[in-house]
């Protein structure tokens, strides 16, 4: 296994990484600037406010998403015990 091995796999691993992450960040944030602009109408500056619908969104897109999540890990996983066996 030479360097350019161990940069494609930390690069691989980035990139599941993002794709595992990245959907459920941006659900989240999309809520809370929902939220906020929602709070700059009303002008209701309640800083809770923005807490329980985060978690709400972040909680069912985890239940949403997990078969996703998991497939990703296992395909990245399996490459990689793959690439251990064959070099």
């Amino acid at each position: 296994m030479n360097a350019s091995d161990v940069f494609g796999i930390g690069n691989q691993a980035i990139m599941v990484a993002l794709e595992i992450g990245a959907p459920i960040m941006l659900l989240a944030l999309s809520v809370g600037l929902v939220i906020s602009i929602l709070q700059a109408l009303t002008q209701i500056q309640e800083m809770t406010l923005t807490f329980v619908p985060k978690i709400l969104v972040i909680f069912i897109s985890l239940l949403v998403l997990m078969p996703f999540m998991l497939s990703t890990l296992v395909e990245f996983t399996q490459s990689l015990f793959t690439r251990i066996a064959t070099g």
